[in-house]
């Protein structure tokens, strides 16, 4: 086994299941491609991606780069940046839940992801300088986006390994949770954001996507055009009557 897709109502749910480390080798890599290609296709209106057993991953299997080419290690860097771009471009609010160590390629998806969520007792690392390689799956530059380019370099060049709480004050994971009571305060979390108005996350994405790669004012251009968009949909016409006749947080949103 290695990811495999459940649902909870509006949330799809991916989790990783590989032997004793969760190891990223080809078997996951198909399964994940897989997965997000599907995802891409038939949008849902949230993603939690998390883990089984007692690790989220040990990293990538270093047996996939023993003997490998130049040629081949860029041709499996693309292909495994299109997995990240898919998740990426999601139009919905995207979770990973890491409740242990998480490595390398499992780090750099949580990257990729909106929302990092942690137990208290969850390291991470990108550790690849231990092979001689840099992450090569868009950790630096998203870890830059997140937590600034010192924090990054940070990261990357001492391979080591850090706690939650040092990542949340870096701004790196979004909230923590105590190990007893973290899968179901994640899982809980991660679905309340799945069951809100999905158009307006979308809308949310786009902005702050436009903020980080063309600066502000460009982010200012579009405001008018997604957020006038949003008064043409079920959710904003419903949660504006049900606020004016019942009072705040009291509307029920559909997606639509």
């Amino acid at each position: 086994m290695s990811f495999y897709r459940s649902d909870d109502g509006p949330m799809a749910v991916l989790t990783l299941d590989h032997g004793e480390l969760n190891l990223f080798d080809q078997v996951v890599i198909d399964s994940l491609d897989a997965e997000t290609r599907e995802l891409a296709a038939n949008p849902p209106r949230g993603l939690l991606i998390r883990a089984e057993g007692r690790v989220v991953s040990g990293g990538v299997d270093v047996n996939m780069f023993h003997g490998l080419t130049p040629d081949a290690a860029e041709q499996l860097w693309q292909r495994l940046f299109e997995i990240i771009w898919r998740v990426e471009a999601l139009p919905c609010p995207t979770m990973f839940a890491s409740h242990a160590l998480c490595l390398t390629a499992a780090f750099e998806l949580s990257l990729a992801c909106d929302l990092l969520l942690a137990a208290q007792s969850a390291k991470f690392g990108l550790v690849e300088v231990v092979v001689g390689l840099t992450p090569s799956m868009g950790g630096p530059q998203r870890l830059t986006e997140r937590a600034g380019t010192a924090r990054a370099k940070q990261l990357v060049y001492t391979g080591g390994l850090f706690d939650a709480a040092t990542l949340e004050r870096w701004n790196v994971v979004n909230r923590v949770w105590p190990d007893h009571s973290f899968a179901d305060a994640a899982h809980a979390f991660a679905l309340r954001l799945s069951n809100g108005p999905t158009q307006a996350h979308a809308a949310t994405k786009q902005i702050v996507r436009t903020q980080v790669e063309r600066g502000t004012h460009a982010a200012d251009a579009i405001v008018p055009i997604v957020s006038g968009r949003l008064f043409a949909t079920e959710d904003l016409k419903n949660a504006v009557s049900s606020f004016l006749r019942d009072g705040p947080g009291r509307a029920k949103h559909e997606g639509r």
